[in-house]
């Protein structure tokens, strides 16, 4: 069971409907059985005085992100639509940082990466975070592969130390097993994992 307390910050990666929801243009598998762990631990994050910080991915209608672009992705989490919002079993109780606004890809919550240029940019996370206090992040959401992954080597990057729920993220995995390789790729970086 993770500990938290008022230097642990909890990050909550794009638990929205478009990978939450069966009927999500992106559906992760298994998405929808971790919002209820994930609501948990908000609550027991609240209750011992943690900052809880929520990514969402926040796309324009069109984007090089998406494969109508010239991107991988299908259509998904456009701003201001049902596919952007957070799912509705989702305990909301803390700041948000937006992703991918711009167009940009948006796996990390740490920094965004124009598509065609390849230039990085920072979002506001890793300076809410230090503003508060921040020592330790404990990262959860979707999906374990790509935004999970990105905003974990991120954060020990930035010198947090970083803490993996493993109960609390599901996988694309376009190809079987990248989940799992992903995983294996936080451990290596310095992410602990529970």
């Amino acid at each position: 069971m993770a500990n938290y307390d008022p230097r642990t910050a909890l990050i909550v990666v794009d638990v929205q409907n478009d990978f939450a929801d069966p009927n999500g243009s992106l559906y992760v598998k298994g998405a929808e059985d971790v919002v209820t762990f994930i609501s948990a631990e908000v609550a027991r994050a609240r209750a011992a005085g943690s900052l809880v910080v929520y990514t969402q991915d926040w796309h324009p209608p069109e984007t090089p992100h998406f494969a109508t672009g010239g991107g991988v992705w299908p259509v998904h989490c456009v701003r201001n639509t049902w596919g952007a919002a957070f799912h509705p079993g989702l305990k909301v109780e803390g700041d948000t940082v937006r992703k991918g606004a711009g167009g940009e890809d948006g796996y990390s919550g740490f920094t965004v990466r124009d598509p065609e240029s390849g230039r990085e940019s920072e979002t506001d996370l890793a300076a809410m975070l230090h503003d508060a206090g921040i020592e330790r992040v404990i990262v959860v959401g979707l999906a374990t592969d790509y935004c999970v992954k990105a905003t974990a080597l991120d954060a020990v990057r930035k010198g947090f130390s970083t803490l993996l729920l493993r109960d609390a993220v599901r996988a694309v995995d376009l190809t079987p097993g990248d989940g799992e390789r992903a995983i294996e790729e936080m451990c290596r970086a310095g992410v602990s994992l529970e």
